[in-house]
């Protein structure tokens, strides 16, 4: 290797270390977990775009629609294929779809987008159909799938476009769906499928080119004092209507529909009278346009205002890799609806109209409301019911003034790195007798990321890597009652479990992983799950707020490893760290090592360079672990530098053993034969084997010599930085403004060592799935963000000849 390169490789570590000191500030994940054969996968060679899932728990299988397919997987083992049908284009259709200036293998085959269930044994399923949504209904009789064969048009409850953003919710016998009711794509409607369809108005200030995300029902009605109807919630993104200026900003809105709606009798006639749409907030830490929402989950509690939506965002700039998740409580956003003030267009000059708070009179029944006992006094029993002067009213002004607000004043999570697709959230009860809501997160590279908020902290507890290759998590669902997670993506569905408690073989890892589903059973002496442990177990040790590890038993010291020391030579000494969040102190002698010319300290380890005899003795390496405000450091690994005055440069003969010479390369590596010379021997045999790095030093000598005084300014720049950043994830209290004030004292222990084996100073081992996964956020590499066909404004509604418009008013 040239001067040049040796100069390149230390002057990127620097680098890498700048990095991470400057973007520690955004959360980082606990842990790595790379791709593992082991996970549940199934794919179909051929088939694509796993992308719609329906989980039925009353018959243990889990429907997965592709292109052209349908299948039914067992749900404790998906990749046990119990049944499938193929639903393909005809050549007829396709040769159409090709005459519109579609792509015939692309966008003209028939991808599944609508999947719901009607009744015990039979769905209702929808395709794109070369750009002509069609819709079935398939029965699941005998372990056996099959199509009925009676199609009926599918226009507006299947979109046209196979990769046009899209939402539908089936509530008893009626059909919700959010999509395009026309080819182009520039008629985006709200329809309700029934014997008495409902959709929106074809006007811009209802919906201006949205791209809809998701759709839930809430059932308000239940001990409702109003005698309020049942709702149901659409979450999507539409450019805004309300802001000045000279392009076009999107912004993130909900919207809500009543089940009871009938539509006006005039006014309205077949329209929603209830349609309401706020847009919301989600403030990033970076000034940035309004973020845009990518997807949305619903975590039900038994008293419906206590229920939460999660969702994700990401930025609208390609340039940002900040992504967040907002929550937001059902009741704040119902008191928007049924008490903020509305938005009313005005004429300013040049024919220009903006939208501003509406100070006038607002009739009654208010505007949007659903019909409750105040409605039915003035003998009002159905929308049909209502006053023009109402009608009228909400026809012209579907826009809330104000936005809702995140239930924590800010965001949950914010996350810098490859951007966030989709969530799913889990209520999981621990040993404390509390429930917690865990998260998990998709990534536009295949990742899934666990993560729990502890009063007022985020905690991203791990990441796993699950697609082989990177590419977006389309889509997640969870079953809670079978503790399994499943993900679907462009080339197949996997399946994980919500944890892995094995993963964690001491107790100070257990109990430092705060995971809810896993704790410390010390009459196994194993990391178990909750479930399968008595609640306040004497036997079982949890601390999820605390992180407080005081109760595991005191370890044993880690045993040292004898290392020979030949003068003159470099000498590397790993040292893999348990966490992502730790920091790694070297000790030598109980003094404390810093980098400088003598001594370079990286992530992987320690390098000495040009050993002397007054190099010898301890080295011991500790990862330094800030919980909550209490410092944990444990020993890693201590290795013991003996000197030997023989002219051999030896190395260990344990496979993995390492040489560099400095005077050939510093990526080359070498094994000493067995018998050519002494040999490293271990005072503990479960010690993990240890890389031995010695060479003589000849032109690496003078690089270092050059490299030393900027070295340490650069060093310096970086330490400074340090003691002025912020070590861990943003904090955000359950009351804004809140601040935190908990330092306790730290706590010191060792731990045993895990065996680790690592490849160092060498070209980095890529992962297939990850552009980086080490602990610094800056180096994920995102691929790209979620970009949706855009939709022209809308004016007119063709072909679909059962709603009919009526005369403006």
């Amino acid at each position: 290797m040239s001067l040049l390169s040796a100069l390149s490789i230390v002057w990127g570590l620097m680098l890498h270390v700048s990095f991470s000191v400057l973007n520690t500030q955004y959360c980082v994940p606990r842990k790595t977990v790379p791709y593992q054969n082991n996970l549940k996968l199934f794919r179909e060679e051929g088939i694509f775009n796993y992308s719609i899932i329906l989980m039925r728990d009353d018959l243990g299988v889990l429907l997965l629609g592709a292109r052209e397919a349908i299948y039914a997987l067992d749900m404790n083992n998906i990749s046990d294929k119990k049944s499938g049908v193929y639903w393909n284009v005809t050549e007829e259709k396709q040769t159409e779809c090709t005459y519109k200036g579609k792509l015939a293998e692309v966008e003209c085959r028939n991808y599944i987008r609508t999947l719901h269930q009607v009744n015990d044994t039979t769905m209702y399923v929808c395709g794109t159909n070369a750009f002509s949504p069609t819709c079935d209904y398939m029965t699941f009789v005998n372990g056996e799938l099959q199509l009925r064969g009676k199609q009926d048009e599918g226009k507006g409850k299947c979109p046209f476009d196979p990769f046009q953003r899209y939402s539908s919710l089936m509530v008893g016998n009626d059909l919700y769906s959010a999509t395009s009711i026309n080819f182009l794509g520039s008629e985006p409607v709200v329809l309700r499928s029934s014997n008495l369809a409902l959709r929106t108005e074809f006007k811009s200030s209802w919906l201006s080119e949205p791209n809809f995300v998701y759709m839930d029902f809430v059932d308000e009605s239940s001990d409702s004092p109003e005698g309020d109807d049942d709702k149901v919630y659409l979450f999507f993104s539409e450019n805004a209507m309300e802001y000045d200026f000279y392009s076009k900003v999107v912004v993130s809105r909900v919207a809500r529909v009543c089940k009871g709606d009938m539509g006006g009798q005039r006014t309205l006639q077949r329209k929603w009278t209830s349609f309401l749409k706020a847009r919301l907030d989600c403030s990033l830490p970076e000034p940035s346009l309004p973020p845009i929402v990518q997807d949305v989950f619903l975590l039900k509690h038994k008293d419906w205002k206590k229920s939460i939506f999660y969702a994700v965002f990401t930025p609208q700039s390609s340039l940002s890799q900040v992504s967040a998740v907002c929550a937001y409580s059902v009741s704040s956003i119902r008191d928007v609806f049924n008490e903020g003030k509305f938005k009313t267009p005005v004429a300013v000059e040049t024919s220009h109209v903006k939208w501003v708070m509406y100070t006038g009179e607002v009739p009654v029944p208010r505007p949007g409301a659903c019909i409750n006992n105040v409605a039915r006094k003035m003998g009002m029993n159905r929308s049909l019911d209502l006053p023009d002067k109402t009608l009228q009213f909400i026809r012209d002004r579907p826009l809330m003034d104000e936005a809702v607000r995140p239930l924590t004043g800010g965001p949950l999570l914010v996350k810098k790195g490859p951007l966030l697709t989709r969530i799913v959230v889990d209520n999981v009860l621990a040993l404390d007798g509390q429930r917690y809501a865990v998260m998990f997160i998709g990534t536009d590279n295949g990742y899934v990321q666990k993560a729990v908020n502890y009063a007022g902290e985020m905690f991203i507890i791990e990441e796993i890597q699950l697609c082989e290759n990177p590419q977006p998590i389309s889509i997640l669902r969870l079953s809670s009652r079978k503790g399994q997670l499943y993900a679907g993506s462009q080339n197949g569905a996997i399946q994980m479990p919500v944890s892995n408690c094995s993963r964690y073989d001491t107790c100070v890892d257990c109990i430092l992983a705060r995971d809810p589903y896993c704790a410390w059973d010390v009459s196994t002496e194993q990391c178990s799950s909750v479930s399968s442990l008595p609640l306040s177990s004497n036997t079982s040790i949890q601390s999820l707020k605390e992180g407080d590890v005081s109760q595991c038993p005191q370890p044993d010291p880690v045993a040292a490893v004898d290392i020979t020391l030949v003068p003159h030579n470099n000498i590397q000494l790993p040292c893999q760290l348990h966490s992502n969040l730790a920091q790694v102190h070297w000790r030598f002698s109980e003094q404390t090592l810093h980098s400088d010319h003598k001594y370079y300290i990286y992530d992987g380890g320690l390098l000495i360079l040009s050993a002397s005899e007054a190099d010898a003795g301890l080295y011991a390496c500790d990862s330094v672990e800030q919980i909550n405000g209490r410092t944990y450091k444990r020993t890693v690994v201590v290795y013991d530098l003996q000197l030997d005055s023989g002219p051999t440069v030896w190395s260990s003969t344990t496979p993995g053993s390492e040489v560099i010479n400095s005077s050939d390369s510093i990526h080359s590596t070498s094994t000493a034969a067995p018998g050519t010379g002494p040999t490293l021997h271990k005072k503990d045999p479960l010690l993990p084997q240890t890389l031995i790095n010695t060479a003589k030093i000849t032109r690496l000598e003078v690089a270092v010599a050059l490299l030393s005084l900027l070295c340490l300014s650069l060093m310096g720049v970086i330490f400074w930085i340090w003691i002025r950043g912020q070590w861990k994830c943003f904090k955000f209290s359950q009351h804004p403004g809140e601040k935190e004030s908990k330092k306790q004292s730290g706590e010191y222990m060792h731990i045993e060592n895990r065996t680790t084996e690592i490849k160092l100073l060498g070209p980095e081992s890529r992962r297939p799935c990850s552009a980086n996964n080490n602990h610094s956020a800056v180096d994920f590499k995102g691929n790209g963000e979620l970009h949706f066909t855009p939709m022209a404004n809308i004016s007119s509604l063709d072909g679909l000849g059962y709603i009919n418009d009526e005369s403006e008013i």
